[in-house]
Order: structure tokens, then sequence, then C-alpha cells
């Protein structure tokens, strides 16, 4: 019995010990055991303060964007199958409800070319459906399980580079979550706690970071105006107008005619990194996929002489004429200082946006309120904690430490689990918390109400215990598992405040089994060690 009793002691020892670690480490002063607390114990946006930001997803432009790579794989097979063809254009879906409205339209397909041409739809566009309206041309539309799933796709996809923009910045403290059911309302809310001036992150997660390589038709003009003009106000067919980006000392504006389809886009970014020129400017430096890479060669290869332009979110950051074959690399020139070329390579290397956002809303929550919650949680926890301890120990006596030093254990084991896992603490947590300390107790008063009904029926204090802690075993693992299956429910379907609670309960549960039934009748067994036969108990 020692023997196990001594095993059981160690492994005590051992997980309070683990414990302090994860929340305090080895600090060798004040200050660095402050800093190591605060680092461990993280505070969400209604504790500490910071800012809230609302983005809607512009998903029409994901729609776009694979309409026209579709445009380009079917001029493709179309070449290589020997297809002839007047034209292939799309429309242009303007707002997030007409966006499943985007169509490929084909015009030109010779009369013997008819049965080639269906074969290659059937075979290499099946997610496209096709109709005839007329007798050399066609209309794609993209069927209605695909514009689903690439709505929710593209929710999904923009979360996750938000997410990877926010990481690093640092901000590893921040959450990314869907607001709306990605379909019919595409937003995003981004919450980052100890943020009070968010304008830098804002034009970071708005910045669409959509990197297009296009052919350049015609250009400069002095205005779009002027662009129009040249064709009778009407755009050759597959064109668009662009402007250049503003820099500093520029007289004018300048736009460029080019080509509707890039020639790469940033999805086939490789990597991006800040770099200066021989003249010391700051200019942002990408490379391309190997894929990318020979598509790009084979096209300034072809193109020699020409111009084309580097556009970042629809503006021509950069014009230049190809003067020789260019493969996997590029520069993004006129940013101003360091941090605005870090800033791109950031966006860029995070991923492009699948589709452009716009700013809804903010809203920052003053670190004040974050101090009043604190304040008050902490004030409510401690009266609400002593009132606890005050009556199982006027209550159950010498056995009401016992209690005490669980529900202590329990809370440093649930607070060191959130640390471990860099869980960040909300007031739902704390609600978690509080609540998790108000089961723990009730898991005590179980045991020691049956160790006192067993000790009235007549029983031996030893056989007391083990019938009290056997009986009640059932009772505290049938109340916690229907607990933690709630909490199960709370995590899938709840919002991240939500998640947050269930998480907190979930840990403060399983940690509660630990202390109510391990450390509590270790404690009982150690009080009764070297008594052969205990007669009395203070309970």
């Amino acid at each position: 019995m020692d023997k196990n009793l001594k095993t059981k002691a160690i492994v005590i020892v051992a997980t309070i010990l683990i414990c302090i670690y994860g929340i305090i480490g080895l600090p060798k002063s004040k200050a660095e055991l402050d800093r190591n607390v605060a680092e461990s114990i993280k505070l969400g946006l209604d504790l500490r303060g910071g800012s809230q930001l609302v983005l809607q997803v512009q998903v029409q432009d994901a729609f776009k964007a694979d309409a026209d790579q579709n445009i380009e794989r079917l001029k493709d097979e179309m070449q290589k199958a020997a297809i002839a063809y007047a034209s292939i254009d799309r429309n242009d879906p303007a707002t997030i409800e007409e966006a499943d409205t985007i169509e490929i339209n084909i015009k030109g397909i010779p009369v013997d070319k008819t049965s080639a041409f269906r074969e290659i739809l059937t075979q290499k566009f099946s997610t496209w459906q096709m109709a005839n309206v007329g007798s050399d041309a066609y209309r794609l539309t993209m069927n209605n399980t695909e514009s689903l799933a690439m709505r929710r796709d593209t929710v999904t996809r923009s979360m996750r580079t938000i997410e990877q923009r926010i990481n690093g910045l640092g901000l590893a403290e921040a959450t990314v979550q869907q607001r709306g059911n990605g379909e019919t309302n595409p937003e995003i809310l981004v919450q980052m706690p100890g943020v009070d001036d968010p304008a830098r992150v804002k034009a970071i997660l708005q910045a669409a970071a959509m990197l297009e390589i296009v052919e350049v038709k015609d250009g400069p003009f002095p205005s779009e105006e002027a662009l129009r003009a040249k064709s009778g106000g009407i755009l050759p067919l597959g064109t668009r107008p662009i402007q250049q980006a503003a820099r500093l000392g520029d007289q004018g504006e300048s736009w460029y005619l080019a080509n509707r389809t890039a020639v790469v886009t940033g999805r086939d970014l490789r990597n991006a990194r800040p770099s200066q020129d021989q003249f010391g400017k700051w200019e942002t430096s990408f490379v391309l996929s190997p894929d990318a890479g020979r598509r790009f060669g084979r096209y300034t290869e072809a193109n020699v002489g020409n111009k084309l332009a580097v556009l970042l979110d629809g503006k021509a950051r950069s014009v230049a004429v190809i003067n020789s074959k260019i493969e996997d690399s590029g520069v993004i020139t006129g940013a101003p200082s360091q941090q605005e070329a870090s800033d791109l390579a950031l966006v860029l290397t995070s991923g492009s946006l699948p589709a452009g956002v716009v700013y809804l809303e903010e809203r920052t929550v003053g670190p004040s309120l974050g101090a009043d919650s604190i304040r008050d949680g902490l004030i409510a926890g401690a009266v609400g904690v002593s009132a606890v301890i005050l009556v199982m120990l006027v209550y159950y006596k010498k056995a009401g430490i016992n209690a005490v030093l669980a529900l202590i254990l329990n809370a440093v084991i649930l607070i060191a689990a959130l640390a471990y896992l860099g869980a960040v603490l909300t007031l739902p947590g704390i609600a978690g918390i509080i609540l998790t300390i108000g089961m723990a107790v009730d898991s005590n008063v179980l045991i020691f109400e049956r160790i006192r009904e067993e000790l009235k029926q007549g029983k031996a204090v030893m056989a007391a215990i083990d019938a009290g802690f056997g009986k009640a075993w059932l009772t505290i693992i049938d109340t916690h598992v229907t607990t933690i299956v709630s909490c199960a429910f709370l995590f899938i379907f709840g919002t991240t405040a939500v998640k947050g609670f269930a998480i907190t309960l979930v840990i403060g549960l399983l940690a509660n089994v630990f202390t109510a039934v391990f450390v509590s009748r270790t404690i009982f067994d150690w009080e009764l060690r070297g008594k052969q036969q205990p007669t009395t108990l203070s309970i």
C-alpha cells in the first residue's frame, strides 16, 4: 500500500510541476515571471481590447477568374484539335448576386468541327452546361452544384489567406471566422486583440493582391476618355482599360489598353520578397512556379518588342517592353519604403485572395473595457471561490481541506492546459472556468455524502471510503460524459466565443475527474496511512 501511495504522490507532484512550468516557465527574475505569465494566458478581444473588422468577399471575382482560366484551357484544346473559332469571351457579373450568371460565349465554330468541339466540352469541361445559341455559336454556363461549391470555396480560401497574412504580422492571437453561410452572405469576421490602430492591418487585409501580368495593346493615354475615343468609344473585344498606379512626381494620369485575360496571375506565384534595385529604391521581386515560368517564357519569346503590364489589384504597377525571353521571375516597382515592399511580399506569399474583399465594418474595443471586465471577473471569481471554500470547510470539516486542495489543483491544470494549447481566454472562457469550479465541488459533494451514508450504516472508515468513491464514480462519469457531449455540439455549431466556452469546460471536466477522484482519494489514503483500523473520519 505504501508503495502504491508513493507512486500516486509522485504522479500528483509531477502533474503540479508540469502545470507550473506551462504557466510560468523557468523565470530568472520577476519581470521575466510577469512576461511568461502574460504570454501563457492570452487574453481575447473582450478582455484585452482591440479591433474587429467585417469583410465581404466579392465572390463574383472568383467566378470571372475561373471563367478566364477555362477560356484559356478551351483555346488550347481547340488549337490541339485544329478547331477554328471567331471569338471566345465571357460576360461581366458585377455583383455577388450575379456571380453564378457567369457565361462563356463561343462563336464561329465550323460546321464540320461541331462534333469534335462538343466532345471537347463533354470530356474536358463537364462542370459547364452547353447551350447552342446559333448555327455556329455556343454558350457555356456553370452548373448549380459547381456554382455553390465555388462560392463556399472562395470564402474558405479567403479566410485561410487572411489568417496567413495576420499570422505573418505576428498577430497570433487574432481570430478569423465566417459570418454568414458563405453562399448568400459571404462575410468574414476578423478580431485582433491588442490592436487599437488597425489601419495597416486593414490595408493588408483589404488588398486583394491579385497579381496579373497582361499584354498591353496600346497606350499610354492621358485619360480613359482619350483611350476610348481612339476606338470610337467602344473597346475592342477581349480588352480592358487599365490605369497606371500613381507615383510620386507623376504629372497626370496614364491609361493603357490591355488584354482582358492575364498571361500569368498571382496563383502562379511561388515566392516573393522585398529587395532594392541598383539605385537603392525598394521593390518587390517575385518568382513564378515552374509551370507558369515555362508558359511565361513561351509567351515572352513569341512577343519580343510588345509591351507587358504588371497589375496589382487592377492597376498597373509597371509597364515595360519585352526585350528578350523572360521565364520565372519579375519585379514590382514603386514601393516608397521597405515596409510597403515587405507588406506587398507578405500578401503575395500568403496567397492571392481568390476574390476581392470590401470593408464593411470596423469596431474598436478600448482597453479600459477589457480592464473593467478582468477586474469585475476577478472580484466575482474571488468572492465565489471564497464562499465555496468557506462552506466546504465548515460543512465537511477536515475533509473540506481535501476538497479545497483538489479544487485548487483543478484550476491550475485548467490554466496550464490553456497555456500549452495556446488558447485565448475570453469572457465565455471565464464562464467555463467558473462552471468547472461548480462541477468540481459537486463531484466532491457526491463523494463525501456517499462516504457519510456508508459511515452511518456502520461500515468501517476504510470500507466507507472505498464504497463512497466506488458508488460516486459512476454518477460522476455519467454527468461529465453528458456535459462533454453537449460541449461537442456547442463546438460544432457554435460561434468562436461559444467554442471557447466549450473547450474550457471540457478541459476543466477532464481535470476534475483526475482531481476529484484520483487526487482526493490519494489525500484520504495519505491522511489515514499507518493507521491499522481508523475509527473516526473528520467529514
